[in-house]
């Protein structure tokens, strides 16, 4: 059986009985596989048909990572003098196209706006990729085409973005951002894994070696992937965006951010779901004064 296949018909809850390392092990795989995700949406084509032309004006560049090529795509500014330059970062089962009106309303405003496929995800090469994966990744793009100053980041790219804000093993320097910009941003990875367990049908001892492949990959302890903790250690401020009608990921994820980060600032809004909220104009300007205002 040829392994895309088998990572889509395996049944995890005979498995885990049966072999919960090999459980565990196949497990980390499909997790890692973004067009097996259930956070993908059933229309995800539709949407990518009609995002992608919305980046037409941008300049498009093949950027070299440690995990393959990803695709840029680089927005210069309206005005003669931009402010700074501002990296955007997608989701997971996302790509860049879904960040064009961010991008865009920056460029307008001054900005150089740089967005890019993941590893894994839109134009960029491979199958699979890991948290890890998106964050060394985003790395390579800031050194590649930065400095950047400021950073706006939906959902899982939030995490990357932070974990890329602080540095350390097995991601080296950190980037230096001065704010973030975090939108439906989740607080613990651990709810991410938890509810993918719960997906796949992984018991306890199989969702243990689930776990324990993640920790080696990333050189932490799973507890150590947490938006506030991290954002914390950066030492810099943010706006988190969120919108209380998310059913991905719980409005209550930002209040916990915010509750434990004095230099972050939560904005609510209302009826623009998890990926709505992309497109919706108040989110973006919202996000545009924030980093205007430096």
């Amino acid at each position: 059986m040829a392994r895309g296949s088998r990572l889509e018909s395996t049944d995890f809850g005979t498995l885990s009985r049966r072999a919960p390392g090999e459980a565990g092990d196949l497990a980390f795989r499909r997790f890692c596989t973004p067009r097996l995700s259930e956070r993908r949406s059933e229309d995800h084509r539709k949407l990518v048909e009609r995002a992608r032309p919305l980046l037409r004006g941008a300049d498009r560049m093949s950027v070299p990572t440690r995990h393959g090529p990803v695709e840029a795509y680089v927005l210069e500014p309206a005005a003669a003098s931009a402010h700074t330059n501002v990296l955007i970062a997608h989701g997971w089962t996302s790509e860049a196209a879904f960040m064009a009106l961010f991008a865009e309303q920056l460029r307008r405003a001054g900005f150089r706006a740089v967005a890019f496929d993941q590893p894994g995800h839109g134009r960029s090469r491979r199958e699979q990729a890991s948290l890890v994966d998106c964050t060394r990744a985003l790395i390579d793009v800031a050194a590649a085409l930065g400095p950047f100053r400021f950073v706006v980041a939906h959902s899982m790219g939030c995490l990357a973005a932070l974990l890329a804000g602080c540095g350390g093993p097995p991601f080296g320097d950190p980037v230096p951002f001065e704010r973030y910009v975090l939108v439906s941003s989740p607080n613990r990875f651990s709810d991410v894994t938890d509810e993918f367990a719960v997906e796949v049908g992984l018991d306890p001892i199989a969702y243990r070696a689930f776990i324990r492949r993640i920790e080696r990959v990333a050189a932490r302890p799973l507890a150590a992937f947490r938006a506030d903790r991290l954002l914390l250690e950066t030492g810099r401020s943010a706006l988190l965006l969120h919108a209380r009608d998310d059913r991905e990921v719980l409005f209550a994820r930002s209040e916990e951010i915010a509750a434990a980060c004095p230099g972050a600032e939560l904005v609510a809004f209302d009826g623009f779901g998890h990926r709505m909220i992309l497109s919706a104009p108040p989110v973006v300007r919202r996000a545009v004064l924030y980093l205007s205002e430096v």
